[in-house]
């Protein structure tokens, strides 16, 4: 519908270029329902959760990437940053939270009406990859000695970190960087093995119509060898 507003508008019966745009001539905005409060700073605009949320007044909880018809408003400046306030009501209940944006820290931060869910853990119990502190990035900095201790240690760390997936591609890049070569390699082992299967059915094949048997004979194996040496034919008299 969006490039349908675009392209096909209604032109009233009484109206000409000279009495200006058609917003203008029914007296509306161009963002229509959108501006209704442009008065008073604010505008309605589609805001998604940044994060999970618990509501205060139903105590439900809200999960990263609803998104809610916020009221958007400008209420100051970080240097020539402004900072905005994004303020709208629950869906589960009659409650409205607020929600407003921190430049300098470059974050959203819940003002009213509702609390950020706190979703603290630990690294290792993640099996995420630790972050130094900045004061062991700056020894390594001004340290060459600490950063050559620690080149080999980041190496094991990333390799052991690395994903089952990750290390399944790797492995598949190093086996098939030659593709042509190793299928070349397979098809040398197909016929050889082929070839000599055929030459085995081949001779049992011979053995049984030599004998006249009726039946498939089975190439031999080491456990027909051992069998026949150990029996004992005895003589007749």
């Amino acid at each position: 519908m969006a490039d349908r507003k675009a392209i096909n508008k209604y032109y009233p019966p009484d109206w000409d270029p000279s009495k200006g745009s058609i917003n203008t001539y029914v007296g509306q905005h161009p963002l229509r329902d959108r501006a209704r409060k442009l008065d008073q700073g604010i505008l309605i605009v589609r805001f998604e959760l940044p994060y999970n949320i618990w509501c205060n007044g139903c105590n439900n909880p809200i999960g990263m990437g609803v998104r809610y018809n916020a009221e958007k408003k400008k209420i100051g400046n970080y240097y020539s940053t402004p900072i905005l306030s994004f303020r709208m009501k629950c869906h589960l209940c009659d409650n409205w939270f607020e929600i407003q944006t921190d430049p300098k820290n470059a974050v959203y931060v819940v003002t009213a009406g509702a609390r950020k869910k706190v979703e603290d853990f630990e690294a290792a119990d993640n099996e995420t990859l630790e972050i130094d502190t900045p004061e062991e990035f700056e020894r390594r900095a001004n340290d060459q000695f600490a950063k050559l201790e620690h080149l080999q240690q980041d190496a094991l760390k990333a390799k052991s970190g690395a994903t089952v997936l990750t290390r399944l591609q790797r492995l598949n890049e190093r086996q098939w960087s030659d593709p042509y070569t190793l299928s070349q390699k397979l098809r040398k082992e197909f016929r050889t093995a082929k070839k000599a299967r055929l030459k085995e059915e081949a001779e049992c094949k011979s053995i049984a119509d030599r004998v006249g048997f009726a039946f498939n004979v089975l190439p031999e194996s080491q456990e027909d060898r051992e069998g026949s040496k150990a029996i004992d034919f005895e003589s007749s008299q």
